[in-house]
């Protein structure tokens, strides 16, 4: 202890670095065992999902999991993804916020699972970035319109066993379909007897299927109000027809003549008139 003292207190800045060169090996490596110790095990990369990688395509980043037997959307997404394939799994369900981390995401493809329910907030976080949908070939009957509000995207929604329902309806208000799979839109099993196996964008374009239930309580009630309307409208015209024939009628009749009675009066032979 003394000599290291003294060492320090005779040395200057160079002279201190060949102190410290001088001393045993295993004392030089000391403070580079205790930052390891102190700074625990080095973080590894997540590894991404079995059969699941990383690739490049046309200068954009692209998260492949395709045939990857997948049952829920995995973790590990990197953020900066912008294309990601998660076709040809098993998956059933789309919980919220299931990809609201993508703050850059433009294209999904959900094809080939086994879809049957859509969170109203699946693509919640999506609406500024994602282009490209693709929902085909999957079990939905029906989705909701809310998890389409606000995204300006191109959807695939083939070849599912459609309801043709109101809310199908409503969503093809919101979106727009990919070219050339408008026509696998057709209606399933759970649809009126009278539309299963009909392509739903004819029925659409003959048939309003939002007169009742949501989306169609709202016209509902203009309808019932117009036609109340025009209810009474049609009262007051007919009460005022009726009023200005009645009243043509009483001025084309003739006035009565007031008949004049002569009477003789008591008092005297002069005759006077009374009305």
């Amino acid at each position: 202890q003394r000599l290291i003292s003294s060492s320090f207190e005779s040395y200057s800045t160079p002279g201190l670095c060949q102190f410290v060169a001088m001393l045993p090996p295993a004392v030089r490596l000391l403070p580079l065992l205790l930052v390891i110790g102190t700074g625990g095990p080095v973080p590894r990369p997540r590894s991404p999902p079995q059969g699941c990688y990383m690739a490049e395509e046309a200068g954009e980043r692209t998260f492949r999991c395709s045939q990857a037997g997948l049952s829920v959307v995995p973790t590990g997404i990197p953020n900066d993804t912008r294309k990601l394939f998660l076709d040809a799994n098993q998956l059933a369900s789309l919980p919220a916020g299931a990809f609201q981390h993508l703050s850059i995401l433009e294209e999904l493809d959900l094809s080939h699972n086994a879809l049957a329910h859509l969170s109203g907030a699946a693509f919640q976080g999506l609406a500024g970035t994602l282009r490209h949908l693709d929902l085909s070939v999957n079990q939905l009957a029906s989705v909701p319109v809310e998890a389409f509000v606000g995204l300006q995207i191109q959807v695939n929604l083939s070849a599912n066993p459609w309801r043709c329902d109101c809310a199908l309806q409503e969503v093809l208000r919101q979106v727009r379909l990919a070219p050339g799979t408008g026509t696998g839109i057709v209606c399933g099993p759970g649809a009126r007897p009278d539309l299963v196996g009909q392509e739903f964008l004819l029925l659409a374009g003959e048939e309003e299927l939002c007169g009742t239930g949501r989306g169609g309580a709202r016209r509902s009630t203009d309808v019932a109000l117009l036609v109340t309307m025009g209810g009474w409208l049609t009262l007051v015209v007919a009460y005022l027809v009726h009023y200005v024939w009645q009243n043509r009628d009483e001025t084309r009749r003739p006035l009565k003549r007031v008949p004049v009675l002569q009477v003789r009066s008591e008092d005297s032979s002069t005759l006077s008139t009374v009305v």
